[in-house]
């Protein structure tokens, strides 16, 4: 290398493939081995960590020296290239390796990836992954000696086979040992983790889903936990979440009002698919899904694949990679994922097209969370409202009425003080509106003020 093009290496600094060391030690073959472990490196040895050039002693046999030391202390065996260039009448060793082609490398026994400018100790679930990802195979894909057939249903694999006929239009025939076998789940007689996961007779212990309604962070209303199958698991989730939704009534102007949940169900389907297919079922913590008043939070077990951030998801602008490619490809056969990598643009588009809900994404400790959130009902509705604003007096107390249906609906036994508090309006104005509602027949009362609920009348009023 040429020392101009040095000299400009060093000015912009250490990196995800460059990293800088005052003096030969076994920080180089670390370095070397997180260079290897990710997309290649060059270490400078004789500058400093702020890029100082100080340059380094080299005798006639350090560079046969270095070099050993350095195959010595990794595994797979490690040799990089090794050039001497003078800067400034300064020596500086210019180690450079490429990607390794087999993965993981390790120095003294430990293993380590490169993080921005840093090396940093690879998990043993990284460590894993890496590996297969060396021989383009996933986690799921590997056999379990210690499963027979008997550990799974085979009606569970038929009903598979009989929705994937329904849907895909696909002729498959009768025999679930056979589909285990053209899929690769059944392979030499034994089961693959994928198949043990995908059709489990009873419980998994590998299939954890914790799933509760939250008052606040810390007192439960109710809960679920989920240790069965995977196909069975998204609808057990989804149903417990569809029974905490609220139902919420858009007026449209037409006889009858619209209704729907105050989440939108595409989105939540989507990123219940997602959390199942691409959870990381090596990691001994659970799924976790809390429902909130004002939101729904879905954590993971597993952090994102090969470097990609929330930046890269967002911008969808990335190679997608499965984590379990043989669960992915038997939900996808099932036609339920429809296409690779297309899960956050389906998410965030369902959550725009339904008014006041927002979706966010954070990778956090060791796993993924998703939370999509809505915004305070007065809002929401109030902005539905305004589509068919007028400025009159007359206009505005038939919105008050329409929102406080919409709340009543929601709520059969809600209070006028907590009315007042949602819509910003007196606890008289209130109940002059509801005097008018009863007047108009669109609202009746069943039972006293105290202990009571509120009633709709469809299509009364229209």
């Amino acid at each position: 290398m040429k020392e101009k093009e040095l000299r400009q290496i060093i000015k912009r600094g250490e990196s995800e493939t460059v990293e800088f060391k005052e003096s030969f030690s076994i920080e180089v073959a670390i370095s070397l081995s997180a260079f290897a472990n990710t997309v290649g490196g060059i270490v400078l040895v004789g500058v400093s960590d702020k890029g100082k050039i100080a340059g380094i002693t080299v005798a006639k046999d350090s560079t046969v020296q270095w070099v050993n030391e350095i195959k010595q202390k990794s595994e797979p065996i490690m040799v990089p290239d090794l050039e001497i260039v003078d800067v400034e009448g300064r020596k500086i060793a210019l180690f450079s390796i490429k990607e390794c082609p087999i993965k993981p490398v390790s120095v003294q026994g430990r293993y380590y990836k490169r993080v921005a400018a840093s090396n940093q100790r690879m998990s043993l679930s990284e460590i894993s992954a890496l590996y297969l990802k060396t021989f383009n195979v996933s986690w799921d894909y590997h056999l379990d000696p210690t499963l027979s057939l008997d550990a799974i249903s085979l009606e569970k694999v038929r009903a598979v086979m009989e929705q994937r006929m329904r849907l895909r239009s696909i002729p498959e025939g009768d025999d679930p040992v056979r589909f285990l076998q053209k899929y690769e789940l059944l392979r030499d007689g034994q089961l693959t983790k994928a198949a043990y996961l995908l059709f489990v007779r009873e419980i998994s212990p590998l299939t954890g889903v914790q799933v509760g309604r939250f008052k606040s962070s810390t007192k439960i209303i109710d809960s679920l936990t989920v240790q069965t199958d995977l196909f069975s698991e998204v609808d057990l989730i989804l149903g417990f979440i569809r029974k905490h939704l609220m139902t919420e009534y858009v007026i449209t102007g037409k006889a009858r009002r619209e209704e729907r949940y105050d989440y939108p169900e595409e989105a939540l389907r989507e990123i219940v698919l997602n959390m199942i297919v691409h959870r990381d079922y090596q990691d001994p913590g659970d799924s976790i899904v809390k429902i909130f008043d004002d939101r729904i939070e879905f954590f993971n077990p597993g952090k994102l694949l090969d470097g990609l951030t929330v930046e890269h998801l967002l911008s969808d602008d990335y190679t997608p990679r499965s984590r379990n490619k043989l669960i992915n490809l038997i939900f996808k056969e099932a036609a339920l994922v429809e296409k690779y990598g297309s899960g956050i643009r389906r998410i965030l588009n369902a959550c725009r097209s339904h008014a006041g809900v927002t979706a966010s994404f954070e990778a956090i400790q060791h796993g993924f969370r998703v939370t999509v959130r809505k915004t305070p009902v007065a809002e929401t509705r109030g902005s539905v409202a305004e589509k068919s604003s007028e400025k009159s007096s007359e206009k505005s107390s038939e919105k008050s009425s329409e929102k406080i249906l919409a709340l009543i609906a929601q709520r059969p036994a809600i209070t006028t003080k907590e009315l007042s508090d949602l819509l910003g309006i007196s606890p008289r104005a209130v109940e002059k509106q509801i005097a008018n509602l009863k007047i108009r027949g669109i609202l009746h009362r069943i039972g006293p003020d105290k202990g009571g609920r509120w009633e709709v009348v469809d299509g009364a009023g229209s």
